[in-house]
């Protein structure tokens, strides 16, 4: 492939893109690929989970425009560009029973006419490949959840010139990805070497309540080699300030450490209309080569995957 390479990262709040994949944004943007964040809503129902922040008036009244300003402070910390699609935090429901969410909030949308936006940002950044949440949302906040959805319905229709009319030249993304940073292995390998150096892990208690957190039986099928871009990552995460406490658990394992022992980050392949193999070390694996079978896209038939 010859063509500028474009990739795109939907998210649910500002924050997650600097949680999730945020060293392989910097990676790519170093190599010179155009890198654009989606974030679906901004966050206004999100708690100052920072101790030092809590509080504080002035962020508990203006948290939406607090978040924002973080979110671009990431953004440049990252270089890559960013769009909001423009909706309301569902917040994370609590009790027992759950509370009703609230009305006129980003989980509660229609699927279809949520997905319009981001169609529409697709057709014109036109990216190759999409990163995005699972089915499980990652976790189950109701906003990861619709993400996921949303993100499944803008990539089948974003290249169907019947969907949508008005939102730009119809644009078939080739390849996409569910984000899986937080994963079993990753995270029993980092405890281990913390134990055999003799430090506190701070995945303890992680690990012992996986199963009920986490459901079993997702593949990695992609592992982006981007160590040396942790920092970058680290200190886009520090930008949103509300929601990380510098002291807290993200940063419990020392960074050398990280980039020894586990120096990638992963994904699962969920969708391509190319030709590639399974395991994988960059996004765009099929797309680089310029004999690549770009048949199947142009039929929207998915490619064949080799184990």
């Amino acid at each position: 492939m010859t063509e500028q390479l474009r990739l795109m990262a939907v998210h649910a709040h500002p924050d997650d893109e600097s949680s999730k994949g945020a060293a392989t944004m910097a990676k790519y943007v170093a190599e010179g690929v155009e890198v654009m964040v989606v974030t679906c809503t901004g966050g206004e129902r999100g708690s100052i989970l920072n101790p030092r922040l809590q509080g504080d008036r002035y962020i508990e009244e203006n948290i939406h425009e607090v978040r924002a300003r973080e979110m671009a402070e990431a953004r440049e910390i990252l270089g890559v560009r960013q769009e909001w699609l423009g909706f309301v935090d569902s917040g994370l429901p609590e009790g027992d029973p759950l509370p009703p969410l609230p009305e006129g909030c980003f989980a509660l949308m229609d699927a279809e006419e949520a997905a319009e936006p981001l169609v529409r940002l697709i057709r014109s950044f036109r990216p190759q490949v999409i990163t995005t949440y699972d089915e499980n949302g990652g976790y189950p906040h109701p906003d990861h959840i619709m993400t996921h959805t949303v993100s499944m319905v803008a990539f089948d229709a974003a290249g169907d010139p019947e969907r949508y009319p008005g939102t730009g030249e119809p644009w078939e993304p080739l390849k996409l990805y569910y984000n899986q940073g937080f994963n079993r292995p990753r995270t029993l390998a980092l405890h281990n070497a913390m134990l055999e150096r003799g430090m506190d892990s701070p995945y303890g208690d992680w690990l012992r309540r996986w199963d009920e957190f986490q459901r079993a039986g997702r593949e990695l099928t992609t592992y982006v080699p981007c160590a040396e871009y942790f920092p970058i990552r680290d200190k886009a995460l520090l930008a949103h300030a509300t929601q990380i406490d510098p002291d807290g658990g993200w940063f419990k394992v020392p960074l050398e450490v990280q980039q020894e022992v586990w120096p990638t980050e992963e994904y699962e392949l969920a969708r391509s209309r190319v030709d590639t193999t399974l395991p994988e070390s960059d996004l765009f694996a099929g797309l680089r080569d310029p004999t690549a079978d770009r048949g199947s896209a142009a039929s929207g038939t998915p490619g064949t995957m080799a184990p």
